[in-house]
């Protein structure tokens, strides 16, 4: 049996992804990483990666 309430889990997971998402961000745009890496580890990350790739111009 799973522990915790699904909404618990699911809000948790959503804020982790948001940290990783800003995280992969700052990297982009400060250069210590490719950009194609930063999309590849995007589109791996999380299903919205596509609206976040277009709005941050790393395509």
């Amino acid at each position: 049996m799973p522990s915790g309430i699904e909404r618990v889990r699911e809000i948790k997971r959503l804020r982790t992804r948001r940290k990783k998402v800003a995280k992969l961000l700052a990297r982009a745009k400060a250069g210590t990483m490719e950009k194609s890496e930063v999309v590849r580890k995007l589109k791996r990350l999380t299903p919205g990666a596509d609206v976040i790739i277009a709005r941050e111009g790393l395509k």
